[in-house]
Parts: C-alpha cells; sequence; structure tokens
C-alpha cells in the first residue's frame, strides 16, 4: 500500500499517544499528534463541564481537522492520535448525554462535525484501544496532568460504553480492538513489536482486499 494512514482511537489514558509515538518509530511511519496541551478551555473544563463544554469540543474539532488536512498532505504512512470521529461520537455525545451540553449547542456542533465527517477522507485503518476503568484511572494517576484529577470512574465507565457503541458501528473504515489492560507500550518493548505485527497483519489484508 503505498499510502496508509493509521489512526489510534481510545478513551482518556489508553494510551493513544505513546502507542502513536512508538508505533511510529516502529513502522517508520510520522505521528501526528493531539493537541492536549495547547486546549485553552481543558483546565476550564474540567472545573465547569457544563459551561465550557462547547467551547471545549469546538476547539479539539477545529485542531483535528487541521491535523487531518496536515497529514493527508503526506505520502507514506501517518499515525493520527486521536480520530476526529471520537470528538462527536463520543465526548460530545457523553456531553449531551449527561446535560452537560445544550440541545441548541449540540445540534451546532453535530451539523458542524457531519459536514466535516462527509469531505474529508477515512482513516485506512482505526485501532482502537481498549481499557477497564481502573487501568485508566491508573495511567491518568501516572502521567499527572493536573487538569485531570478530578476525572472520576462514573465519568470514564460511560465514555468506555459509547466507544464500545461507536466502534460496533463504524463502517466508516475496517477497525483493530486491541485489549490493553496488560499491555504497557511505554516499557515492553515486546508490547509493541505484537502490535506492530497486528497493524502490519491487517493493513496487509486491507490491501489485499483492494487489489483486483
Amino acid at each position: 500500500m503505498d499510502r496508509c494512514f493509521i489512526a489510534i482511537a481510545g478513551n482518556i489514558g489508553v494510551g493513544k499517544s505513546t502507542l502513536t509515538d512508538v508505533l511510529s518509530r516502529e513502522l517508520g511511519a510520522l505521528p501526528f499528534f493531539e493537541a492536549v496541551d495547547t486546549n485553552p478551555y481543558l483546565a476550564d473544563f474540567y472545573r465547569d463541564m457544563r459551561t465550557w463544554s462547547f467551547h471545549s469540543q469546538v476547539f479539539f474539532l477545529s485542531q483535528r481537522l487541521r491535523r487531518h488536512y496536515e497529514l493527508m498532505q503526506h505520502s507514506g504512512t501517518v499515525i493520527q492520535d486521536r480520530t476526529v470521529y471520537e470528538d462527536a461520537e463520543v465526548f460530545a455525545r457523553n456531553l449531551y448525554d449527561q446535560g452537560l451540553m445544550s440541545e441548541r449547542d449540540y445540534r451546532v456542533y453535530r451539523q458542524l462535525y457531519e459536514v466535516m465527517r462527509d469531505l474529508v477522507p477515512p482513516p485506512t485503518l482505526v485501532v482502537y484501544l481498549r481499557a477497564s476503568v481502573e487501568t485508566l484511572l491508573r495511567r491518568i494517576a501516572l502521567r499527572g496532568r493536573h487538569y485531570e484529577h478530578e476525572i472520576g470512574a462514573e465519568y470514564l465507565e460511560q465514555l468506555n460504553a459509547l466507544y464500545d457503541a461507536w466502534v460496533a458501528g463504524l463502517a466508516l473504515c475496517p477497525v483493530l480492538v486491541i485489549e490493553t489492560d496488560d499491555i504497557d507500550f511505554a516499557h515492553r518493548d515486546d508490547d509493541v513489536h505484537v502490535v506492530a505485527r497486528q497493524v502490519l497483519a491487517r493493513i496487509d489484508a486491507i490491501d489485499a482486499a483492494q487489489c483486483p
């Protein structure tokens, strides 16, 4: 496959950025990371989700679109840390379901997202990293981002359920699901090699299926 677009998806703290980093080196790919630390609304959002949910989600959507445009300019293999779809299908949806985003704001947000979704090309493969809430909480604590201290188990459980539902219905592109409770991308090279082989095998299968 001359050009390959791999997108890493998954809940907060599951290890998307770490896998993007190590997998890009393993596969000789160009990584595109999530703009977490530059979101000017994120700390406010975690303190008061109802007030800042729309602002934060629109910022994430704009950043994801920018990353999507940038990576589409490159030939070869690229890996994206978090997909543009997750913002709408998981995070914004959860905020709306929990009454933390108004009907008006959610409607406007969905209209913007759906136009984008229909215009941009989908990834070659989505790699969905799944983990239990206990694992997510442990990893979030280890990375020590101060604005994530208030994230609770119930919130992560809600996101996990929405992630599973989104992936189950995802028809835009193939999905590779990887259970990560017993995987450590940061400290165990063998785990990275195993995942890299799984990704390459799926890419090869996609490439073969597309051949006449």
